[in-house]
């Protein structure tokens, strides 16, 4: 936190950069995760794969709720900071821990009673999977308060300016996880091979060692706006404020899920292969998507501060630098998914009908990769601008189309389980579309910054009490 920028001052490319590339290299950290899982679970078989696939719906649901606190963090630590009112960034921080801890505790409950109905929503139809699941979901269960706080920390420094502390946490614990993931999954001298539990155990482990380096790293900042008091009595103002800024993208996370996890149970109908290649393909697809949301997470925090700062014609220039960056990513990946997948998927899983079907699945991802990066990034500007119910509608409305599309042609007599894929590429190019035009509508029109004035919902009497941010 001591090392971070000011947005609002010094050249736009670089500054978008330097505070981009921490924010990417956490997001490869993140997709890291996953592909490591993968890679070692992949040779125990494609059931165990299955059963990963299946229970990581609802670690991927979590993210919803991770989202209320965390969009809302972002934005706030953002804005306040562009505007100099550290104090209220310190309540920003308290308040969205506070909130994340509580719903992690309360997810984490949800999860251990309702393990059995929840697995059983997709069914599997095979008891091996089944049982693997209902292994890999409790575990993560006991961990998700780690799972919960640690997108929470990292969106307040981001938000701050400083992502570069972020990214070396999550790195180490990428290590820490790239280690200890063959050795509980597949086994090593006295070590048994533990499989799908080995692979949970390693992940949980790794998610406390990061919360363990957040904690100590805030402990020992220079900067105030870390020293918060966890037990200090709930702001109530700020809370609210923090719902209302994260709950449309929170709503809009846990709708894609819930639409994903249907989709999932149309999937399973073709048998565990299938599952098998969304797991592996969703994984090496995240390269562009993760990607791009370390471009959308830096200019949302770019255009935070400077709105707080009331500088827009920066706001715009940021926003043009970051799409033609974008633009670029979508294109390499379209070109990557769609001319090199075969032997992208072969490194994740040497089964014949895996291989053939996980080439198709990446080429029809591939054509949306160009539109995907575009959404993501306007998204970035809309979340910085505090108008998180733009991108979220178009997401939910769009993504929800996938479900009656998916059903009108993944038939047999159709696309079969292609048509699955199609779906979900078709709206990714939907959205995209819709999402920049909404933009350009709204900028023609004048309408982008025509809402309330930058206002923290709270008293204007604060003493600016942290010490200045650091020129870029």
């Amino acid at each position: 936190m001591e090392k971070r920028i000011d947005l609002t001052k010094g050249p736009i490319v670089r500054t978008l950069v330097k505070l981009a590339l921490p924010i990417m290299g956490t997001s490869f950290i993140q997709m890291a995760y996953n592909l490591t899982d993968m890679i070692w679970i992949g040779k125990v078989g494609s059931k165990a794969v299955a059963a990963i696939g299946t229970a990581g719906f609802f670690t991927w649901l979590a993210m919803a709720f991770i989202m209320i606190s965390k969009n809302g963090a972002e934005i706030k630590v953002a804005q306040s900071t562009g505007a100099k009112r550290f104090d209220e960034t310190k309540m920003y921080v308290r308040s969205a821990i506070q909130i994340n801890l509580i719903l992690a505790i309360i997810y984490m409950l949800v999860l251990l009673i309702l393990k059995e109905p929840l697995i059983s929503f997709f069914n599997l139809g095979d008891t091996e999977i089944i049982q693997m699941s209902y292994t890999y979901l409790e575990v993560m269960a006991f961990g998700m308060i780690f799972y919960f706080i640690n997108p929470v920390l990292t969106a307040i420094f981001n938000g701050s300016g400083d992502s570069k502390t972020p990214f070396i946490i999550n790195t180490i614990g990428l290590l820490f996880n790239i280690i200890f993931d063959p050795l509980l999954i597949l086994g090593f001298g006295s070590i048994p091979a533990l499989g799908v539990l080995g692979a949970a155990l390693a992940t949980v482990a790794a998610q406390i060692m990061v919360t363990i380096c957040f904690v100590v790293v805030m402990i020992r900042s220079k900067v105030n706006d870390l020293k918060v008091d966890l037990f200090k009595k709930p702001d109530i103002v700020s809370m609210k404020t923090l719902c209302r800024l994260g709950l449309p993208g929170a709503v809009q996370s846990g709708s894609f899920t819930l639409i994903a996890m249907i989709l999932g149970r149309l999937v399973a109908v073709y048998g565990a292969v299938p599952i098998a290649v969304q797991k592996v393909g969703s994984q090496i697809e995240s390269i562009s998507w993760m990607t791009a949301g370390g471009f959308s997470t830096a200019l949302g925090a770019f255009v935070g501060q400077n709105y707080g700062a009331k500088q827009y014609e920066r706001i715009q220039k940021g926003y043009r630098t970051t799409l033609m960056l974008a633009l670029g990513l979508g294109g390499f990946t379209t070109s990557l998914l769609i001319f090199a997948g075969r032997p992208i998927f072969t490194f994740f899983l040497p089964e014949a009908e895996a291989i053939h079907q996980g080439t198709d699945y990446l080429k029809i991802l591939g054509y949306s990769q160009l539109f995907m990066c575009i959404e993501i990034t306007t998204q970035g500007l809309f979340n910085g601008l505090g108008r998180t119910y733009i991108p979220s509608a178009v997401g939910i409305i769009l993504t929800a189309a996938r479900i009656p599309l998916a059903y009108l042609i993944a038939t047999p007599t159709l696309l079969g389980i292609n048509g699955v894929w199609w779906a979900i590429s078709l709206s990714s190019v939907a959205k995209g579309i819709v999402l920049v035009v909404i933009y350009f509508y709204l900028q023609k029109r004048k309408k982008l910054y025509d809402m309330q004035e930058f206002d923290l919902d709270t008293e204007d009497n604060f003493e600016e009490s942290s010490p200045p941010l650091i020129e870029s």
